[in-house]
């Protein structure tokens, strides 16, 4: 299946797909979707990491949808943390929610004008 898109479209999403392997940064305007691995700083207004899903480095994002690992650093305005998902590091959140999760080791932040009744 191919997907085609055209020069105007502004809205695609970025898709790191299972078994592939990024050694670098990657700036997503949009929806950034992560199966495989980055090792490198991830920047999107929504980065979704997959089951499978790790980025080692720096995560900068608007709404986190994490299934998956992050090792390294977020900075997230929204954070959405599944069962399955772990991570290392400090979150720094405006409005985190967990749903059945035991498995962070990570320092978690307030950010100031965020909603800090966890």
């Amino acid at each position: 299946m191919f997907a085609f898109t055209n020069s105007k479209e502004k809205n695609s999403p970025t898709i790191v797909g299972a078994g592939a392997k990024i050694i670098g940064d990657i700036k997503g305007g949009n929806i950034v979707q992560v199966h495989g691995q980055i090792n490198g700083k991830v920047m999107a207004d929504t980065l979704v990491i997959g089951r499978g899903g790790k980025v080692i480095g720096k995560v900068v994002a608007k709404n986190l949808f994490l299934h998956g690992m992050i090792d390294g650093p977020a900075t997230v305005d929204i954070a959405n943390i599944f069962s399955d998902a772990e991570m290392t590091g400090v979150l720094s959140y405006k409005k985190l929610n967990i749903t059945n999760n035991n498995r962070l080791d990570c320092k978690l932040v307030c950010r100031k004008g965020g909603d800090c009744d966890v």
